[in-house]
């Protein structure tokens, strides 16, 4: 039956029922065959207690459906069109508006699939929309990726973005029924081959007339597996708000000693996952790259810094490993040494006369580093800097992690053209100069001196499942480097370090719970003229036997005076205090087992049934109390037992060390002059 001029054509079989007959592509030009491909839901990316960072939700699209037109000119198909675009701007705010050659040629080419003009809208708002739609208007539901967390780990997780828009030619085999995404940062990209589903095949039949005949789905999309990092979600949001409340910008890394698992890994400022989905705009985009507090640039594995105070353990490490002093070493510190024309002051601008190791650490001396650093040489403490980590990335997944600099001979001949002086060296030792790290990399740093005999490889990732739920792949604690160091030498810093939170420079970062070592640190980075510092206080615990390593980054606005310990030290318990009966549990030696003993000393109770003899001697009636050895918890990482005698760190004197040695201008040791 003919039908209006721009009007559908509705027709029937003789029995008044659509046949596919009427879909043969030799007699009716307009039936078709389609086949199509639905997309898979990306699997989740959770953190260690499975809460999600990243998942999916069914998201609805307002679509343009045609139907079939008996009269086919491109004005009466792009009236019908537009009419019904106007429609949706009447109902909805964020309508697409395609232009009339879009239109006509959706129209030539695809008639029979939907024309997207809408971005994804939530169920609630589909739900209002429906009861407004009208012929030729439809909703369709589509997958979409959802960040509940918002800006949580942003820089970790990720984020996706269209594989590319839907075709507006001739349709193809296997074509997406909606737009594809890939990952395009983060965990995202890193692991989007896991993360991608299977997708299910549609085949679709149409009549001369447009009707749908047949509608026949193989199979059901196959959501991707998920990705378990290691990341704690209740520690990464408890640390991105201490970073709201102590710091404009900033850094925190927490590290599990015994598995090399990061928890932590926060950096402020962030960003709103879900900006990118389905697209962010040019303007949205252009406000986040011109903010001058650089929400895109991940503080914690991408800001480069110089480490100050809290690089100054490695050069003790260093000097008591190789003999070049011990623990009773005294070393005259006078208010300033002399490089030259330049003064390298003590922060204190006080001279402190005869000092030893741990009280040099206690007190974060600079003339005593500087002085012990050239007795040592650069070469042996850059050498054990680089076994602790620094100067090299982790090797996480991290797109974009920095290496930071440890400067070798070659480096500075090559730079400046000269040997490495006296200078240098004494630079080095403060952790200014050319040396330069990560947040990351300082955490690391703290888990190996807390481990004491191995630097542990790090993990980000702790395992993937395929969409059944099988792990798939898995991380393993293992050992990255073997520090070589003495149990008697990591005894001693730490003792030092532990001094540091003890009455020292880092007092503020105690816990009345259990004890704190570490160190703190302060220095200028960046473009001289902005005299820009920053802040830090890095360490484990507990003391004795430490499980959890960590560094704190606060970094300076232009011009303000900032130090390790009224600025980053502060964190710490902000930070660990929320978590104290989970710590005290995660470090609490093991139940002791019961002693298995051979058959010959076993008891027999009263039905002859051997036992085991317990572990505690008061137990055995009648047996005199024996000394039975206590088995030391075993660790991931080998561990000397001499290690763990004593496992504090401290920090330093809230001193601000000489600005120059930064990357610009590395050849001269400035602001030696200047005061903390």
């Amino acid at each position: 039956m003919a039908g209006a001029q721009g009007l559908p054509v509705s027709a029937e079989t003789d029995s008044g029922a659509p046949s596919a007959d009427d879909a043969s592509i030799f007699n009716r030009r307009n039936a078709r065959t389609i086949t199509l491909k639905i997309p898979a839901p990306r699997g989740p990316i959770v953190d260690r207690e499975g809460y999600p960072f990243a998942q999916n939700r069914v998201a609805y699209q307002l679509v343009l459906q045609y139907e079939q037109f008996q009269v086919e000119d491109r004005e009466s198909v792009v009236a019908w069109g537009r009419q019904r675009i106007e429609m949706a701007k009447a109902i909805h705010d964020a309508v697409r508006e395609p232009d009339d050659d879009a239109l006509f040629e959706h129209y030539r080419h695809r008639r029979w699939l939907p024309y997207y003009i809408s971005q994804p809208m939530s169920a609630s708002e589909a739900e209002e929309l429906r009861p407004k739609l009208t012929r030729g208007l439809e909703l369709r539901a589509v997958y979409e990726r959802y960040y509940p967390e918002k800006s949580l780990a942003a820089h970790i997780i990720g984020y996706t973005g269209s594989v590319g828009k839907l075709p507006s030619g001739p349709i193809f085999p296997d074509e997406p029924l909606w737009e594809l995404s890939e990952g395009r940062a983060g965990f995202e990209k890193i692991y989007d081959e896991e993360l991608r589903g299977k997708p299910a095949t549609l085949h679709l039949l149409f009549n001369e007339e447009g009707r749908e005949l047949e509608r026949e789905q193989k199979g059901q999309p196959r959501a991707g597996g998920a990705v378990v990092s290691t990341l704690n979600m209740r520690w990464q949001k408890r640390a991105e708000k201490v970073l709201d409340s102590y710091s404009k910008r900033g850094a925190f890394v927490v590290i599990d000693v015994a598995t090399g698992e990061v928890l932590v890994m926060a950096s402020k400022p962030s960003f709103d996952l879900n900006l990118w989905i389905p697209g962010i705009s040019e303007k949205e985009y252009a406000a986040l790259r011109e903010d001058q507090d650089k929400p895109l640039y991940a503080r914690a594995f991408q800001g480069v810094y110089p480490p100050a105070s809290s690089f100054k353990p490695i050069i003790a490490l260093a000097a008591l490993n190789d003999g070049t002093i011990s623990e009773d070493t005294a070393i005259n510190c006078p208010a300033y040494l002399q490089y030259g024309n330049h003064k390298l002051w003590n922060w204190s601008r006080s001279p402190y006369g005869n000092l030893s190791v741990i009280p040099a650490i206690k007190w974060s001396n600079n003339p005593w580093f500087a002085q012990v650093g050239n007795r040592v040489g650069s070469g042996s403490f850059l050498g054990l800097a680089r076994r602790l980590g620094y100067g090299t990335t982790t090797d996480l997944p991290l797109i974009g992690e920095e290496a930071g600099l440890i400067p070798t001979a070659a480096w500075v001949r090559k730079r400046y053209g000269r040997p490495i002086t006296e200078g240098d060296a004494a630079n080095w030792s403060i952790g200014q100069g050319a040396v330069l790290s990560t947040p990351l990399q300082v955490a690391q740093a703290m888990a190996g001196i807390a481990n004491g005999g191995a630097l542990p490889k790090l993990h980000l990732m702790m395992q993937v499942q395929d969409s059944y739920g099988r792990v798939i792949r898995t991380a393993q604690p293992e050992r990255r480097h073997w520090l070589g160091i003495e149990p008697e030498a990591i005894a001693i810093v730490r003792e030092g370090m532990r001094q540091v939170v003890d009455g020292g420079t880092g007092r503020s970062a105690g816990l009345g719970w259990t004890e704190v070592c570490g160190k703190t640190g302060t220095g200028q980075w960046g473009p001289e003229r902005k005299k820009q510092g920053v802040a830090w206080f890095a360490g484990f615990l507990p003391a004795d036997e430490p499980r959890l390593a960590f560094a704190a980054l606060y970094e300076g606005r232009p011009g303000q005076s900032v130090s390790g310990g009224r600025n980053a030290a502060p964190m710490v318990p902000a930070f660990f205090n929320s978590f104290k009966d989970e710590i005290k549990e995660m470090v609490a030696p093991a139940p002791k087992a019961l002693l298995v003993v051979d058959e010959v000393e076993a008891q027999e109770n009263e039905e002859g049934i051997m036992r085991a003899i317990p572990v505690d001697p008061i137990e055995l009636e009648g047996a005199a109390p024996v000394d039975l050895p206590q088995e030391e918890i075993p660790r991931a990482l080998p561990v000397n037992p001499e290690d763990i005698e004593d496992g504090d760190l401290g920090g330093s004197p809230a001193e601000v060390p000489d600005a120059a040695g930064q990357l610009e201008g590395i050849d001269r040791i400035d602001g030696i002059e200047r005061g903390p």
